[in-house]
């Protein structure tokens, strides 16, 4: 895990890169019987991922405050899986942030990477994102938006 961090002045900068492929949230849910009902539950490959992530990604000691950004380019082993970042929002819940309801504004790219299956990770305040992008960010940006 390679990670940096910043809490300069209320512009929250981290980044990371976590090795392995992460299983889609919306297609990795498996049915079980537990307790005689029927439940969904993640897919062990989703499970074995987020054992393995916690171990790459460790809980920030100052969680992320107020409204993030997030960005992410996930290499996957294969061309067959759907670019699905939501196993990932969630796993950083309670490590780099409180809620991943803080993410405002997300940028994701698919990579193919047979050797290294990987997601390289890059998560700011808004304001910080804003500042840095406003000029490149054209019709997609209102001030009046945030």
């Amino acid at each position: 895990m390679i990670q940096k961090k910043s809490f300069e002045s209320n512009n929250f900068f981290w980044e990371g890169t976590v090795l392995g492929e992460p299983a889609s949230k919306a297609n990795s849910r498996r049915l079980v019987s537990l307790g005689g009902r029927p439940r969904f539950i993640k897919s062990s490959k989703a499970l074995d991922y987020a054992k393995s992530f916690l171990l790459q990604v460790p809980k920030l000691e100052e969680l992320a405050e107020g409204d993030l950004f997030f960005g992410a380019k996930i290499y996957y082993a294969s061309r067959r899986p759907d670019l699905d970042e939501s196993l990932i929002l969630d796993l950083l819940q309670e490590r780099i942030y409180t809620n991943d309801r803080q993410v405002k504004c997300r940028f994701v790219m698919w990579g193919l990477d047979k050797e290294n299956p990987r997601a390289e990770l890059f998560i700011c305040s808004l304001s910080l994102f804003k500042e840095q992008f406003k000029d490149k960010l054209g019709v997609f940006w209102n001030e009046s938006d945030c």
